[in-house]
């Protein structure tokens, strides 16, 4: 089997995590809803722990856009903070302007 960088193995995720959302929401729905029987909660339940693990939104990872560094991640630029200090340096990032580095 060959080996997967982390950075596919998160966009493979992503696709997964779209695919599966409205199916967990409406398990999720059931398992919450208390006017319902235990016995369909607890099918609804089984239901969801039997869908794939990847299929979770938790499974996401924030990763650079530029390296795939999973740590010190910037949401708003969705890099990392050595991508962004590098590109900040060339001036390919706009509006950031080094004042002391």
């Amino acid at each position: 089997m060959a080996k997967t960088s982390a950075v596919e193995k998160n966009k493979r995720r992503r696709k997964t995590v779209a695919n599966q959302a409205a199916k967990r929401a409406a398990l999720k729905a059931i398992i919450m809803n208390q006017d319902l029987p235990i016995e369909d909660r607890f099918k609804a339940t089984l239901k969801l722990a039997s869908l794939p693990r990847d299929g979770s939104k938790t499974r996401i990872r924030n990763r650079c856009e530029v390296t795939g560094r999973p740590r010190a991640f910037y949401r708003k630029l969705k890099m990392s903070r050595i991508a962004l200090r590098e590109l900040g340096n060339l001036g390919k990032v706009p509006g950031i302007v080094k004042s002391s580095w």
